[in-house]
């Protein structure tokens, strides 16, 4: 197995993830908030459709990246196969745009509830539901996949030791013999273009969303209205505010510890999964009301 400083051209067959090189020591104790978060995320049961869809794409992501990572901190076990790490790499890039997908359509949602709500009954339907879901795991897999494809394609001969926990496209890339300017121009085109337009959507929704409620006369309704999309527009806040952090981060990498980077990518990976359960238990009436249900069965 090759060391970090192995530049030989022999075949590499697996790929070593080393976690936050310079502080070796501290993994330990980094697996506790990881650990609790983990937990955090897997504690909830959504009721319905596209908050199903958010839970199983935050759990997905989760059980991709969280095991590995403490699996490192606790057994050491740096070890991660060709297979095992272009599919962990092809779920991280495949289903962080379905998320944000699934927030534009979420937007769309709420835009129709507020703008029409005499027609939300006949817009929002199972049928559209179902083809909604449909759309998002299509576009976004067939406009990542490429992603694995490209970096797989590239041939690997000395080092393979990876200076993150996950394997990340371009952390895997830059260990190959070979340039990886394609992949590394597909994965901006790509991720700009999905995230990019869904973000656009978004705001646009919510231009129309504003101007609908400022046009409302009755007193309380505006609030009322906008009080419906908080949770929502929280979750678009964050889960956008942290992508902005690791792209900025990234652009910067020079000026930024590598250690930082790493730790930015797995928190990405984990802390908006954890926290949408919270943010829309807490609130949304008719998740409220099972876990007052569950409560007091346990009493």
């Amino acid at each position: 197995m090759a060391s970090p400083g192995n530049h030989s051209s022999a075949p590499v067959s697996e790929f070593l993830l080393f976690c936050f090189p310079n502080y070796q020591s501290w993994q330990h104790w980094l697996s506790l908030p990881l650990s609790l978060l983990f937990l955090l995320e897997s504690l909830h049961q959504p009721m319905y459709y596209l908050l199903s869809l958010i839970a199983i794409l935050d759990m997905v992501l989760c059980l991709t990246v969280i095991p590995k990572v403490l699996a490192i901190f606790w057994f050491d076990l740096r070890a991660i196969s060709f297979s095992a790490c272009f599919l962990q790499m092809f779920i991280m890039n495949c289903f962080l745009p379905m998320e944000s997908c699934t927030f534009m359509v979420m937007a769309y949602d709420r835009y129709v509830a507020i703008c029409h709500p005499l027609r939300y009954p006949s817009i929002i339907t199972d049928q559209f539901v179902a083809k909604a879901s449909v759309f998002i795991v299509t576009r976004n897999a067939l406009l990542t996949v490429p992603i694995p494809i490209l970096s797989a394609r590239l041939r690997y001969c000395g080092r393979n030791v990876i200076e993150n926990c996950i394997c990340a496209n371009l952390s895997v890339s830059r260990l190959s013999c070979d340039n990886f300017t394609l992949n590394r121009i597909y994965q901006f085109v790509a991720g700009w273009t999905l995230l990019g337009s869904d973000f656009l959507l978004i705001f646009l929704s919510y231009i129309f969303i504003l101007r609908a409620v400022l046009r409302f006369k009755a007193e309380g309704a505006a609030v009322k209205a906008l009080s419906t999309c908080g949770s929502h527009f929280a979750l678009i806040l964050f889960f956008s505010t942290i992508l902005l952090v690791v792209v900025l981060t990234n652009v910067a990498r020079r000026r930024v510890p590598v250690d930082i980077l790493i730790l930015l990518n797995v928190l990405h990976h984990l802390i908006p999964p954890a926290l949408n359960p919270i943010v829309y238990g807490v609130r949304t009436k008719e998740i409220k009301q099972g876990i007052q249900k569950l409560l007091q069965r346990g009493r």
